[in-house]
């Protein structure tokens, strides 16, 4: 077993329960991810994303980093 499995397994073996089904679903989100097919962006969505990015109100969010985190549960 390799150093970084091995510090992974500790690191399960002392946590809750509910940190570890946090880690399980960071984990399956991951592999889910990296199996997921790419999409190409529409014009509207591209348009969209250029208005955020010069600053457009319409564009932006009403909440902050740390409202998105807590709403996350992180």
């Amino acid at each position: 077993m390799t150093a970084i499995k091995e510090r992974i397994i500790g690191a399960v073996t002392v946590m809750t329960d509910k940190d570890a089904e946090k880690i399980w679903n960071i984990i399956q989100a991951t592999f889910a991810l990296e199996n997921a097919e790419t999409v190409e962006p529409t014009e509207d969505e591209l348009s969209a994303l250029k208005a955020y990015q010069e600053g457009d109100s319409e564009f932006t969010t009403t909440l902050s980093s740390d409202d998105i985190m807590r709403e996350l549960g992180l």
